[in-house]
């Protein structure tokens, strides 16, 4: 009865991210963003998730004072807005506006791992909007894999791996043991690897975040270890409505010194440091501290 419940309630919500959709296009990007910004503004907090982000902001602010820690939930639904509607013009962006959209500081560090043809862990967030990361790489010429989360959503997974494997970056891993195999094989074969280090998984390890413990991926700790790889950093954050500036940090190389913890801790303070930039531009509904 309970999984009955719950298909019933992810069909309908796909019914209206596809009505969203539809409406998007209709009305164009820039009336799109605005829509969906005051769609979530309005219904985010009754969400269940939205416990969830006041508690990952206590965690992260203890001494912050109530109106800090407002501003930075308003401005996460704004975020969640603007990228949902983006979605519906993602063909756009891929084949015409991109570069335009994209201010790029560090883009000569692309242009160094292309000409090296060395595989590296590409590390970030889910910052926004977070899918012209991945986008942004394989567009210079990098040969790129994409880890990704499906959707628990089984009526609407399959819109998003199509949206994202025709306009964001072609070869996409599942994240979770299935996916271990694919990880591997695009590696060894010299395919650089994208993933976002900020979920909580149950197979990582407690390493400090934001001061508090929290499980966290090991992948790119493992692959430094095992390959001696380095990893490269990337943030991306809004400017305004239409434009964004894209952050490609100098490669971190790890000693042999460093171990697997060592390496998750130094990635969770690199992720800290990006969070703190701009905190009402990151994705704060994840149960990060479970």
């Amino acid at each position: 009865m309970i999984n009955f419940v719950k298909k019933i309630k992810y069909f309908f919500q796909f019914i209206i991210i596809l009505l969203l959709f539809l409406l998007f296009k209709l009305v164009g990007l820039n009336n799109s963003r605005l829509i969906a910004s005051k769609i979530f503004v309005f219904f985010g907090p009754l969400f269940r998730s939205s416990i969830i982000t006041t508690s990952n902001i206590e965690k992260a602010f203890p001494n912050k004072d109530n109106s800090f820690k407002k501003k930075i939930i308003y401005e996460m639904w704004l975020t969640y807005g603007k990228i949902l509607s983006e979605y519906s013009f993602i063909k756009i962006f891929r084949e015409k506006g991109l570069e335009k959209k994209i201010e790029v500081e560090g883009q000569a560090e692309l242009e160094e791992i292309k000409k090296n043809k060395q595989p590296v862990i590409f590390i970030s967030g889910h910052f926004d909007n977070f899918e012209l990361m991945a986008m942004h790489i394989e567009k210079s010429g990098i040969d790129l894999a994409a880890i990704y989360r499906p959707l628990n959503n089984n009526f609407l997974n399959p819109v998003m791996e199509n949206i994202r494997k025709k306009y964001i970056c072609k070869k996409q891993i599942k994240k979770g043991i299935s996916g271990t195999k694919d990880l591997l094989k695009y590696f060894r074969s010299g395919t650089s690897i994208a993933l976002m280090i900020d979920q909580r998984v149950s197979e990582g390890i407690n390493s400090k975040f934001f001061s508090q413990k929290a499980l966290t991926t090991t992948i790119p700790a493992q692959f430094v270890k095992k390959f001696n790889c380095k990893i490269v950093p990337v943030h991306i954050k809004r400017k305004k409505d239409d434009n964004f500036k894209l952050k490609v940090f100098k490669p971190l190389d790890f000693s042999n010194n460093h171990n697997i913890d060592s390496i998750t801790l130094t990635l969770n303070s690199v992720l800290e440091k990006m969070i703190m930039e701009n905190p009402g531009q990151w994705i704060w509904t994840h149960n990060r501290w479970k």
